[in-house]
């Protein structure tokens, strides 16, 4: 398999001397495409750290974070940002709908900004949207939404530009079990039919028995790893 996201030695220290803290301590890990993979790891485990690194809301203080094949370590924060824009969809906890814009609005935002065309969007909206089962709608702000139909329309923004990865965080920490486990199941679908690469940073059960791979950070580094 192809990989889509590699790490080698990443390393991530905070502060300096005495009062440094080493976060991640040289994690290598490679995920292939159309994987569906979770990093799970109790408080303090370097976690959230390492999500942040492969994003790259932060910097490593050591080694890469190839994506694709593009080591996004050494970019620039324009580079960055087009980078995500282009390559990867995000599924937050807390949804991060743009309240003002309509169900359709929202899924679309992302492609807007790519410069693709109306018709494009709109045939890539009403596919999304029959996909995650949201058909009719389209025109609901998300004030009138349920929280999981508001992560259902997260799923559908963060796949309808076809990113090479997804990268879910905490998904269903703010749903109850029923609408948590839906939702699972809705994106284990997409990610068997689409091919879109997930890779999940939570606590959640639901997610990790439905996951391929389960990835478990102690103390910095990979403790264990279901597939090797």
């Amino acid at each position: 398999m192809t990989p889509i996201l590699e790490t080698i030695h990443l390393t991530k220290i905070y502060g300096k001397g005495d009062l440094a803290v080493t976060a991640l301590k040289g994690i290598n890990l490679t995920v292939s495409e159309g994987e569906f993979t979770a990093i799970v790891g109790p408080s303090g485990s370097g976690k959230t750290t390492f999500m942040n690194m492969i994003t790259g809301l932060d910097s490593p203080s050591g080694g890469d974070v190839r994506i694709d094949g593009k080591n996004i370590a050494t970019f620039s924060g324009r580079e960055l940002s087009e980078f995500r824009k282009n390559h990867l969809g995000f599924i937050f906890q807390s949804y991060n709908l743009i309240p003002v814009l309509t169900v359709e609005e929202n899924v679309e935002y992302v492609m807007l900004l790519q410069g693709k065309s109306k018709a494009y969007r709109r045939e890539r909206v009403a596919a999304m949207l029959e996909k995650v089962g949201l058909v009719g709608f389209e025109k609901r702000l998300p004030t009138q939404l349920s929280g999981g139909q508001q992560q259902r329309v997260a799923v559908a923004r963060a796949m309808v530009s076809s990113p090479r990865i997804i990268i879910a965080d905490e998904p269903t920490a703010n749903l109850d079990s029923a609408t948590g486990v839906a939702l699972v199941d809705m994106m284990h679908q997409l990610n068997s039919e689409e091919g879109v690469t997930f890779l999940f940073s939570t606590h959640d059960e639901h997610i990790m028995q439905r996951a391929r791979r389960v990835v478990t950070l102690t103390d910095g580094l990979v403790s264990r790893d279901s597939c090797c």
